[in-house]
């Protein structure tokens, strides 16, 4: 029986669908939340831009030592309890960063959000090649870029309610604090770090009760190592580290995730070194994901009817190169406009670098997930590089050194990587 049968058969395709775009969402929300709270921490916990970006290094950091882990709890509580799961350690970890922030103790609000990661890391080991093998392989990164728009517009959302509900007058809240008393500056930075309590204990709380839905709902256990064998049987039986196509797949989604939080996360610190004012940048993520939502509904109707996910995958990294050279050559808002369009490039990158990775593991394919899983850890070292040396080099040189490895290293997956280790299968774009 096939993955698509197995779940028309216990439940309709269009529910399970439904369910995993919910989930993207959510993990949209939580990732991309994170560039307007590097604004948020850097004023209220009183911290220069190196600390600041400890939001992303520790958010990031918690897929890499919590994806092995999260593929284990997976193969054993199986998907729907996993999923539940996920969700519930989640809200722990958003009540434990919105306490935390209030009492303006930031050690506790990062270990709030290592705990937020903790559990977006399981929910993304199983949701990922869940969605992969709901039909075939070749055309996975379809829908992919489906639940990426759900993704997405959940990104669009969060920058936008955090800087109506939180950061509303930051950029005049800023000059209060700078010219106040050490009294009057800490009774300032109080009242604006409590406005954060309560919208994470309502995140909090919406976790828990999409846990539960989860829980009850009919979404089916899917077999990967069933849904997603080898066509000629080649896969059977070898290990992990017979798949050198997954391992540079796990590089290539390090230096996509890394260009992609660098464009949506840290554009507000691009354009603050602009010297373009708070208030304005603050919104800039944003401007990000609306692009990368233009860019998966361009994915949306491409692939694979026009074009393979792989020959879309080429493109996108040639739009990368060109915009981030853009970006370098430009200045104010032109030059933030071109790092915004990186978003568009960037959009079709995992719904087609996760699919390609983990094709043909069978039996490994829950392990592989996880280790490209792990790759998110892009997220955290790359823009986290870019904090350091823009204190020392001029920032859109740095800018630009950071991403054009970047999207060369992609370009190069795309054509020759996905193929290494599977020379026996029949490829979809041979070229």
């Amino acid at each position: 029986m096939t993955a698509v049968a197995a779940v028309s058969a216990r439940s309709p395709l269009p529910m399970a669908i439904a369910i995993m775009g919910l989930l993207y969402f959510i993990i949209g929300f939580f990732t991309w939340i994170n560039g307007p709270l590097i604004t948020f921490v850097q004023l209220a916990f009183e911290l220069d831009e190196v600390n600041a970006f400890l939001v992303l290094m520790v958010f990031y950091l918690s897929y890499f030592f919590l994806a092995l882990p999260a593929a284990w709890v997976l193969k054993r509580t199986g998907m729907k309890k996993g999923l539940a799961l996920s969700l519930a350690v989640m809200a722990g970890g958003a009540m434990l960063f919105g306490e935390f922030s209030t009492q303006r103790w930031y050690p506790g609000a990062l270990s709030g959000l290592f705990v937020i990661g903790g559990g977006l890391a399981l929910l993304q080991t199983a949701v990922n090649p869940y969605v992969s093998i709901l039909g075939p392989i070749d055309s996975a990164a379809q829908r992919i870029a489906l639940m990426g728009i759900c993704n997405k517009v959940a990104g669009i959302l969060a920058p936008l309610v955090l800087g109506t509900l939180v950061l509303h007058g930051i950029g005049d809240l800023a000059g209060e604090v700078a010219a106040a008393d050490p009294a009057g500056r800490a009774q300032l930075l109080d009242a604006f770090a409590a406005k954060i309590h309560a919208p994470y204990m309502a995140m909090a709380g919406v976790l828990m009760l999409v846990a539960a839905g989860v829980l009850l709902s009919p979404l089916p256990e899917l077999r990967p190592a069933e849904a997603n064998a080898d066509a000629g049987g080649a896969g059977a039986g070898r290990g992990i580290f017979s798949f050198p196509h997954l391992w540079l797949g796990v590089l290539c989604l390090f230096t996509y995730v890394g260009v992609e939080v660098m464009a949506g996360d840290a554009i507000g610190t691009y354009g603050q070194a602009l010297a373009l004012p708070l208030d304005h940048t603050k919104f800039f993520t944003s401007f990000t994901l609306f692009a990368m939502l233009l860019g998966y509904l361009a994915g949306l109707v491409l692939i694979p009817r026009f074009v393979s996910q792989e020959r879309y995958l080429s493109v996108s990294a040639l739009l990368g190169i060109a915009f981030t050279t853009a970006a370098y050559l430009t200045g104010g808002y032109l030059s933030v406009g071109f790092v915004a369009a990186l978003g568009f490039a960037n959009a079709m990158m995992w719904p087609a670098i996760f699919p390609m990775a983990i094709r043909g593991l069978g039996r490994s394919t829950e392990t592989g997930s996880a280790l490209l899983v792990m790759g998110i850890a892009g997220g955290a070292i790359i823009p986290q590089a870019f904090a350091v040396f823009k204190q020392h080099f001029d920032f859109q040189l740095v800018f630009l050194l950071l991403m054009l490895p970047c999207y060369l290293y992609i370009l190069y997956y795309a054509r020759r990587g996905h193929r290494l280790g599977l020379a026996g299968a029949r490829r979809p774009d041979a070229s």
